[in-house]
């Protein structure tokens, strides 16, 4: 056996398929060119739960498989794989990766050239054909480390001073011997592990790739970074920098690493530099991801309250005391900024501050806003109930107010002065008529928001079809013609080092986001930036009703329906036929044992829904009243889930109203 593959796999089914369809390619194209030359492919699976395990046994039963029963962390999944391997050489290879298709054959034709290779990494790409510098890297001695969190080598990635983590001074072009091995592609002779030993299993996630590296120098051999053929990483080491946990997860492996191969002096000397630099990164971090955060919110606060200012004194003069008079001081200094701050609530719950921004979120959340004031407005004094045309006109004014604001921010940000964040995206799809149709299916099928402005043949001849605008020939021509913000590549039609080779020259000349359709699969996966971990996505079926704002208000929404029951008992109860349930059921939701509106029966649980507590009524109760059929249930109840928001539980909630005291 001349090469064995190995992947661990926790909870990515989508890369994990992707990644298996490039390493299939990949040694077949090495088997075909040099007969004998078998690869043998080990996945070791810790415990996922997205259904791996079906998608391997169906797809892939060519590989090897370890199913472990627990998250082993990635240095003993890969020894247990590697103790079982046959392979002259090893290659550990990230799940979220696409190899092209001479990669395993000319990497492994470099090792047997260069005996005193004991491993080689490769030139690593983004998922939109950016390099990504931890390709080649140094080893973390006390003041490269300390360049590195302080973030000097960034500012100064050719100095040979402080770019020495990267090693941002030598060609990404050009093959050098450099100190450690990126994880995510480590291609090592097995003769070499023999002598060494395997991965040294007290690093759980990070810092095995530098440990391991560090022992094959020392043992006499060349590390070496090969860029004659490319691999896609799509969560490059860059996608973690923005987490605080990283950091100190990170770091505290570097401290491990120096306490096990540095002096007693020089290890206590790292770890002071660490520690200090590890907190100046962590609170940094913190300060800018607070001020990303809180940027919009305090902004709509400001500019809200200064028109509401305006507003409160212009009615006054105009409108309420003509004859003299005023409002006390305390509506402004207290009342004006709760309205406020209600209305922010209203915007919250509607997902305003949460990307792509919707301007449609922004006027629902301002009436969601409005209704909780209007709760609010009830319990108060009377002496402190000033006027309902300020709150119901200061809505309005609030509501332009953070539709200008977000208009401003968009145009300082991107220079557009678009409606939406989320226009419609203009795609184009590289493929085969069949493939690029296929595709298609896949985008309608989950109702994304998109603009096809046509296919793109990878040859000349289905170029003649009405569905196609050109072929690759006409590509820059016509991302130019069309303004085109998407590009889908059907990889059963292209190779992955024209994609590669495509991704870089399309990204020279314009900012575009890419996508790949793994041959046979559902679906289409990309990264839109390097530097967020939650922009890699794919068409598969994601239920809204599981993100933690949707969770947060669905829970206010049961809070404050339930309130509005209770203040409108005496009028509201004479609806409801089963009293005594009605208001018990008011009770169970308000303190959380129930909710006002779950999926009708146990039987979604076959359906694989997202749990909820048991509820009062139906998603059916919004376009029915007749109990539907068990087909029906589980359609509204499965496009619930998927597709919740707010304004279905008001629609379900008022609809069924004279159901709220079922059992």
């Amino acid at each position: 056996m001349k090469l064995s593959v190995i992947i661990v796999n926790y909870n990515v089914k989508y890369f994990l398929e992707q990644a298996l369809l490039s390493v299939r390619k990949a040694s077949t194209f090495m088997l075909q060119s040099h007969p004998g030359w078998e690869t043998e492919v080990w996945v070791v699976d810790n415990n996922s739960s997205d259904d791996s395990l079906e998608m391997l046994h169906s797809r892939f039963p060519e590989i090897k498989l370890i199913a472990n029963q627990k998250n082993t962390g990635f240095s003993v999944a890969n020894n247990q794989a590697i103790s079982q391997s046959s392979g002259e050489y090893i290659l550990l290879l990230n799940p979220d990766t696409v190899v092209q298709e001479d990669t395993f054959l000319s990497t492994v034709s470099f090792m047997d050239e260069h005996q005193d290779a004991g491993g080689l990494g490769v030139k690593m790409l983004d998922g939109q054909g950016i390099f990504l510098p931890e390709s080649k890297r140094g080893f973390p001695s006390p003041a490269v480390a300390f360049f590195k969190i302080a973030g000097l080598s960034k500012l100064f990635p050719k100095s040979k001073l402080f770019g020495r983590y990267h090693l941002g001074y030598l060609s990404k072009n050009e093959t050098h011997a450099v100190d450690v091995l990126a994880g995510a592609f480590m291609l090592l002779r097995k003769k070499t592990l023999e002598q060494i030993g395997l991965l040294d299993e007290t690093f759980f996630m990070y810092g095995e790739d530098i440990d391991l590296s560090y022992r094959i120098i020392k043992a006499g051999y060349k590390n070496y970074y090969f860029p004659h053929t490319r691999i896609i990483h799509y969560k490059g080491e860059s996608t973690k920098k923005s987490s605080v946990n990283y950091v100190f997860v990170f770091y505290q492996a570097m401290i491990i690493f120096a306490r096990k191969h540095f002096s007693k002096n020089k290890a206590f000397l790292f770890s002071i530099l660490l520690n200090f630099a590890i907190y100046i990164r962590a609170g940094a971090s913190i300060i800018v991801r607070m001020f990303g955060k809180l940027l919009l919110p305090f902004a709509d606060f400001l500019l809200s309250y200064g028109a509401m200012y305006f507003f409160v004194h212009y009615w006054e003069r105009t409108i309420k005391y003509i004859d003299g008079g005023m409002y006390p001081a305390i509506l402004l200094q207290f009342f004006v900024p709760l309205y406020i701050l209600c209305w922010m609530l209203g915007l919250w719950i509607s997902g305003s501050y949460r990307k792509p921004f919707q301007y449609r979120r922004i006027f629902r959340g301002v009436l969601v806003g409005t209704f909780i004031l209007t709760i609010v407005y009830a319990f108060l004094n009377e002496s402190y109930r000033f006027s309902r045309a300020i709150i119901l006109l200061g809505a309005i004014l609030a509501s332009i107010i953070y539709f200008i604001n977000r208009l401003m921010m968009r145009y300082l940000r991107e220079r557009s002065l678009s409606i939406d964040e989320d226009d419609a995206k203009k795609i184009i799809i590289i493929g085969s008529k069949s493939e690029a149709e296929r595709v298609v299916g896949l985008l309608d099928r989950t109702r994304l928001h998109y603009d096809l402005i046509g296919f793109i043949s990878p040859n000349e001849e289905s170029k003649q079809d009405d569905l196609f605008i050109g072929d690759l020939s006409d590509i820059y021509k016509l991302i130019k013609i069309y303004k085109v913000g998407e590009i889908i590549f059907c990889s059963k039609d292209i190779s992955a080092d024209h994609i590669i080779s495509l991704m870089i020259e399309i990204h020279k000349r314009k900012a575009i986001e890419f996508k790949i359709v793994p041959e046979h699969s559902n679906f289409v996966i990309g990264s839109n930036s390097k530097d967020k971990p939650g922009d890699y996505y794919s068409y598969e079926i994601e239920f809204k009703i599981v993100k933690p704002e949707m969770k947060s208000a669905k829970r206010l929404f049961d809070v404050l329906a339930s309130l509005f029951l209770i203040l409108t008992l005496p009028f509201n109860i004479w609806f409801i036929p089963s009293k005594n349930k009605f208001i018990s059921n008011i009770f169970s939701v308000l303190f959380g044992s129930k909710t006002w509106i779950s999926y009708y029966a146990e039987h979604n649980k076959m359906a694989k829904l997202p749990m909820l507590k048991n509820g009062v009524i139906s998603p059916y109760f919004e376009v029915i009243r007749q109990e539907p059929d068990d087909a029906t249930k589980m359609r509204l109840d499965y496009i619930y889930a998927k597709d919740y928001n707010l304004t279905k539980d008001l629609s379900i909630f008022f609809n069924g109203f004279s159901n709220l005291g079922q059992s």
